[in-house]
């Protein structure tokens, strides 16, 4: 690990004037990504901006009926508040699937939407990878890619989103706050992560210098009927291999509402649109399940080693909304 300078921020103008005034600076929030990045060499800022101690935690009430999340909540705040809990239930069970409790109680809520897209070639620094190196080159495409994207990749990257807290969020219709030396703004989580392309490397849509202040959950998004379900390689600790996210709303036997997130697929959460459309206003029966979840998969593109994501995410989405309408699978 290379020398960098600390500074520890007490207010919000002071962490942004202190990246504005070095390049090679970055925010530190639990360090949880980006401290490992460091250890391995791919990351080397020369100055850490400390937002631990910004007054940018706790989760409050929006005046819709949403929540506020600060950006500096631990993940083991916003899983455990029970206002998160009722109104967003799979957003909790998302962050609890996401990590040991020990990183949970360090991670940061912004910190985990900017933690990095990569697959083992990001941190394998004789490999070219061209997030890491932009127009090196992507070794996983013709390497070992078993666990990649199988929508919305490039010939120039793969790699799969980790957080699971993200796909829950994109599921809410979540907005992401920021604030820069030239004022506050804001940006929906669907416009957050840009597509892959040829620039892999540019992974959000946050303006240069910007410090996320918290996550906002709309009141037209809550829904006590929603579940996060992950499927991943052992049981403990481990990025998913497909992961989830499902709300519906359901008045007299009709789907009047439904939003549904995939994660392990994509190199961001991905919002099933198709499948979303083709339940509301329907009759959630076994037979309507199925066809919406092979819709939701219709357009992927799987590797050479992984076209197995795509039997596994549809039979997901099918038992996940089964749970959900309380329709019986078929078998």
């Amino acid at each position: 690990m290379k020398e960098f300078a600390y500074q520890r921020a007490t207010a919000v103008h002071d962490a942004l004037s202190a990246v504005a005034a070095d390049t090679g600076a970055r925010y530190l929030g639990g360090g949880t990504n980006l401290v490992d990045l460091m250890k391995n060499g791919v990351e080397e800022p020369t100055r850490l901006v400390d937002v631990r101690r910004l007054p940018l935690d706790g989760v409050r009430d929006a005046p819709d009926g949403g929540l506020v999340i600060g950006a500096t909540t631990t993940n083991s705040d916003a899983a455990a508040h029970p206002e998160v809990r009722r109104r967003f239930p799979a957003l909790s069970q998302a962050v609890l699937a996401g990590a040991s409790g020990q990183l949970r109680n360090m991670a940061t809520v912004g910190g985990n939407l900017l933690q990095r897209t990569r697959c083992g070639y990001f941190t394998d620094l004789s490999r070219p990878c061209n997030k890491r190196v932009p127009g090196s080159g992507c070794a996983a495409i013709t390497g070992a890619h078993h666990n990649h994207a199988v929508l919305g990749h490039s010939e120039h990257c793969a790699a799969t989103h980790p957080s699971d807290m993200a796909v829950a969020l994109a599921a809410f219709d979540a907005v992401v706050r920021y604030q820069t030396l030239d004022g506050a703004g804001e940006i929906p989580l669907s416009r957050f992560y840009p597509p892959v392309g040829d620039r892999p490397d540019r992974e959000t849509a946050l303006p240069p210098g910007a410090l996320i202040t918290a996550v906002v959950l709309p009141g037209a998004a809550v829904s006590p009927r929603s579940r996060y379900r992950k499927v991943r390689e052992r049981a403990s600790y481990a990025f998913a291999t497909v992961s989830v996210a499902a709300a519906l709303d359901i008045h007299d036997g009709i789907v009047t509402h439904a939003r549904i997130a995939l994660g392990g697929v994509a190199s961001h959460p991905w919002r099933a649109e198709a499948a979303e459309a083709g339940l509301r206003g329907t009759r959630p029966t076994a037979e309507r399940l199925r066809i919406c979840a092979e819709e939701a998969l219709s357009d992927a593109k799987p590797l050479r080693d992984n076209a197995y994501k795509v039997t596994l995410a549809r039979n997901l989405i099918q038992a996940v909304l089964s749970e959900l309408t309380g329709t019986e699978m078929d078998r």
